[in-house]
């Protein structure tokens, strides 16, 4: 294979199509935004809370796909208030019983689900179905894209002004509840974020999968570097890199591989790669003896 060839083979499809070029750029928006948070919740062992999440915006979702179609403002709009108000609901329900946040969310998470799938099947056919479970990422227009810059702009800036409360809370929450009344504000700014940034990857991965840039990137990053100012970047570059190869595999695959699944596989990739030899733990590094230091 010649150079022309494989510049053709990796630059060829963007350089060629429109369509192309807006799906990369929405991906890389929420490579920027969404990887920092999955770290956030990996280090505070809430990763399986943010896949509640995702399938918590199905029912707003559904509802304004019942209103208005396949339109971008209200569904995104019926997706937030649908996941701020699961969010709510959960820690609500926490606070008042006995249940605990994780089964609370399991609870709403499953209702979500079947309402969301209930609601759609109501007005749409099976193709709407799977647009809003999948999403269409070769579909972005310019509005979609617009909402994803805002929302990857919208969660640095917040990131960087709660950089320290978050960082003090994964590492002793208690300390922060000691010293600063900022904690329960931080967690619900936190948890809107999250929420903000899985209505935005709904627009390209669908409600199944929009979790995915958020998790897998975050979670091979941990093999990789051992510390934030390490975590966030890798899992940042794992993120773009997944979103450009799934791209590109979908591509020349054509219809038989869907853009969203092959993005979330190729993440996926990346992971097990990781976990086998990352220098942070990877399989391969434990099993090789360490030489030990003589005198």
């Amino acid at each position: 294979m010649t150079l022309a060839d494989l510049t053709d083979l990796l630059v060829g499809p963007f350089v060629e199509f429109g369509f192309m070029r807006r799906a990369l750029a929405g991906c890389l928006a929420l490579s920027l935004s969404a990887p920092p948070l999955g770290v956030f919740l990996m280090l505070r062992r809430m990763s399986l809370m943010s896949e509640a999440m995702s399938h918590a915006i199905l029912p707003g979702a559904a509802a304004g796909f019942l209103v208005a179609g396949l339109s971008l403002p209200a569904m995104t709009l019926g997706g937030l208030v649908a996941g701020l108000a699961v969010a709510l609901a959960a820690g609500l329900v926490t606070r008042s019983t006995v249940l605990k946040e994780d089964a609370s969310l399991a609870a709403f998470y499953l209702i979500s689900l079947a309402g969301g799938v209930f609601l759609v099947s109501l007005r749409g056919s099976q193709v709407d179905l799977l647009h809003i479970l999948f999403g269409t990422v070769l579909a972005l227009d310019d509005d979609a894209l617009t909402l994803l810059g805002g929302i990857s702009s919208l969660t640095l800036v917040a990131l960087a002004l709660l950089y320290r409360p978050l960082v003090i809370e994964c590492v002793d929450p208690l300390f922060l509840r000691t010293v600063s009344r900022a904690g329960g504000p931080v967690h619900s700014a936190f948890l809107a974020l999250v929420v903000v940034n899985l209505v935005g990857g709904f627009q390209a991965l669908g409600t199944l999968l929009a979790v995915g840039l958020m998790l897998l990137p975050a979670i091979t990053a941990r093999f990789w570097a051992a510390d934030l100012s390490g975590l966030i970047p890798v899992a940042m570059l794992v993120s773009m890199l997944s979103s450009v190869t799934g791209l590109l595999v979908s591509y020349h695959a054509g219809i038989r591989l869907p853009t969203g699944p092959a993005i979330v596989l190729a993440a996926g990739a990346l992971y097990l790669v990781s976990m086998l030899v990352g220098p942070r733990g990877g399989l391969i590094h434990r099993l090789v003896r360490r030489r030990h230091l003589e005198a």
